[in-house]
């Protein structure tokens, strides 16, 4: 009998807010993505291993890491509300 399990993951675009990017300087839009590890058995997903969110560079694809607090500000910004 074989048993098959494993991770895959995931991402979800959450918002994209323009700012200057960290590493190449420029004012571009910028991705923040939701990147989620799930277990898997025989191809199902079942159930989070871990959950990251982070900031990607549209014009030279550098990322940096970001905490949900974060993440749930850069959304709230895009809609028009400010957060702090």
């Amino acid at each position: 009998m074989f048993l098959l399990f494993g991770t895959r993951a995931s991402h979800a675009l959450l918002s994209v807010v323009t700012f200057v990017c960290g590493f190449c300087g420029q004012n571009v839009a910028q991705q923040v993505v939701k990147s989620v590890n799930r277990f898997t058995l025989f191809f199902v997903p079942l159930f989070p291993v871990s959950t990251r969110y982070f900031v990607e560079c549209s014009n030279c694809g550098g990322t940096t890491s970001l905490t949900k607090a974060q993440a749930d500000n850069s959304i709230a910004y895009a809609q028009g509300q400010r957060h702090v």
